[in-house]
């Protein structure tokens, strides 16, 4: 069955953005009615999906991640092929991790590694386009993005867990070379961007502050009167706009002035042991308040992590980023677990490509897309496994090839989005979600 999902808005049919924004944006100095009235599609699609309370968190290593410094060692290779790192044991009896990845051994038996990812480019801006939507893109740096992210294609399908919470958050900002947002599906479904360092002593997310002269009171009682003129207008419209309005404005009331989203984003309300545990850097703290955001209601968040692209002496690179990354994903695979959480959380750590399996004359290693890994725990996943072989010494995929459709896939049939989801573009084609794309069967 061929499922096309188009864009109607029924509520709010000829209602155009300037008299839109006449209502709600000069209350709250920002055009969140406007998203929410969007989003409504993806809001609905979520409510006929109600079974489907999975979420995910993406931790987007930028630049590309070694693969063999990190999940796939190659011991027995040549001292260029090898690298700095030994390798460690795990959890899981013949599982071996770099010496640098020691939490992540430690909760091993609830992750799996994927070590046969391929695809062939090895230029920064169509790989991180093919890696964030599935399809190759733009050749060049910043050009427009052809295709939606997996974060956004989330939202479009399956929308908030708890609105007014954002399906589709990123921290701090949308990156990949723009490749993160949701082009054809349209605006709304581009990443909500926290827009601040969430280990920063004076984090707030400047998207959630009220307006200069306003004050949660005046908010309130603005809100008393809008509602009764609203109603009003609600009396004398035979269309049902208003009504809709009402819904939307309300929501973004919500997200600037209530209490929940507040709270949601106030990491200062953790107990401070676990902040500590996670980690006091821009890693650990962005991956506790991913966990709080998915259990606000977030269905994707997105975490921005450092620069991997380290052509030049890889050790300090490394050092400098390995050892945040590694403790904030364990931590959070422990605490999804402790809260009950990690059935329903998919937690996912990926880049555009991974690092040549030779070290060149720099100390470094350069992009490399032949044969790379990535790691996923959680969302009901089978862990404590390997997917997949690369070649003795790296070079290229051993057994069992996978794509970025296939990883893709495997996350969008974990979540409950059916596979055969079309969406039209702008040409009004529809296109597929997953295209030849196939699930990861040793995972389900």
């Amino acid at each position: 069955m061929l499922r096309i999902d188009g864009h109607t808005f029924r509520n709010c049919s000829g209602v155009t953005r300037r008299s839109f924004l006449e209502i709600g944006a000069p209350l709250l100095g920002l055009g969140l009615a406007d998203l929410l009235r969007l989003e409504s599609p993806a809001a609905e699609a979520g409510h006929a999906a109600s079974n489907r309370k999975k979420s995910l968190i993406v931790f987007w290593t930028d630049g590309g991640i070694s693969q063999q410094d990190t999940w796939d060692v190659k011991p027995d290779a040549p001292s260029e092929y090898r690298g700095m790192y030994q390798p460690i044991g795990t959890t899981v009896p013949g599982i071996e991790l770099s010496e640098q990845l020691p939490c992540q051994a430690k909760v091993m038996e609830r992750l799996s590694i994927v070590r046969s990812v391929h695809h062939e480019n090895g230029i920064h801006a169509p790989s991180a386009h093919w890696m964030q939507t599935g399809y190759f893109g733009p050749t060049l740096a910043r050009n427009a993005a052809q295709k939606p992210s997996l974060g956004s294609v989330i939202s479009r399908s399956l929308g908030s867990r708890q609105p007014p919470m954002p399906a589709y958050v990123s921290i701090p900002k949308s990156e990949a070379f723009g490749y993160q947002g949701a082009v054809y599906l349209g605006k709304a479904f581009n990443p909500f961007e926290v827009g601040a360092d969430p280990n920063a002593a004076d984090f707030k997310v400047p998207n959630l502050s009220l307006p200069g002269g306003l004050t949660a009171r005046s908010v309130d009682s603005r809100r008393t009167l809008l509602k009764t003129f609203d109603t009003l207008r609600r009396d004398i419209d035979e269309t049902g706009v208003m009504e809709g309005l009402d819904t939307f404005k309300s929501q973004a009331l919500e997200m600037v002035a209530g209490d929940r989203m507040r709270a949601a984003f106030d990491l200062s309300a953790e107990n401070s042991s676990l902040r500590d545990q996670y980690g006091r850097h821009r890693y650990g703290q962005s991956a506790l308040l991913a966990r709080r955001l998915v259990e606000a209601g977030a269905r994707c968040v997105n975490i921005n992590t450092g620069n991997w692209d380290h052509h030049n002496d890889i050790a300090a690179g490394l050092e400098e980023h390995l050892p945040p990354l590694d403790r904030a994903i364990a931590t959070l695979v422990e605490d999804l677990e402790t809260r009950g959480m990690l059935d329903e959380v998919i937690v996912y750590c990926v880049g555009e490509f991974g690092r040549t399996p030779r070290m060149n004359g720099h100390a470094g290693r350069d992009h490399w897309s032949d044969c790379f890994s990535v790691l996923l725990a959680g969302g009901g996943m089978k862990g404590g496994q390997i997917v997949g072989a690369s070649e003795k010494w790296g070079g290229g995929v051993l057994e069992r090839p996978v794509t970025p459709l296939d990883l893709l896939a495997t996350i969008y049939h974990t979540l409950g989005i059916p596979l055969d989801t079309h969406f039209e573009d702008a040409s009004g084609r529809p296109v597929s979600i997953i295209g030849s794309g196939q699930p990861i069967s040793e995972l389900m």
